[in-house]
């Protein structure tokens, strides 16, 4: 698959294609957590948020970093030195 798009970068563009997808899984979690509450299942609402809501969190703001980097480094060279940054 690519992530084709002149406006924005192909970097860009997937980084914030993840975050549409991270966001979607962290709505999807936090419904199944709302049935948990609503059967009165406290250990299935503390494996939800043990196992999967706080590392859901985590990688919503972890991303919205790399998106905010990218944005201000541009299409180009930029992204070359924000990937070595990563590797680094």
């Amino acid at each position: 698959m690519e992530f084709d798009h002149s406006e924005k970068g192909d970097t860009l563009y997937s980084m914030e294609l993840t975050l549409a997808l991270e966001r979607l899984v962290n709505e999807k979690l936090l419904s199944l957590h709302q049935v948990a509450v609503d059967n009165n299942d406290p250990e299935m609402c503390d494996f939800i948020e043990r196992e999967y809501l706080y590392e859901q969190v985590e990688a919503i703001k972890k991303i919205s970093m790399y998106i905010s980097q990218l944005r201000r480094v541009g299409k180009g060279h930029g992204v070359h030195h924000f990937d070595l940054q990563l590797q680094g």
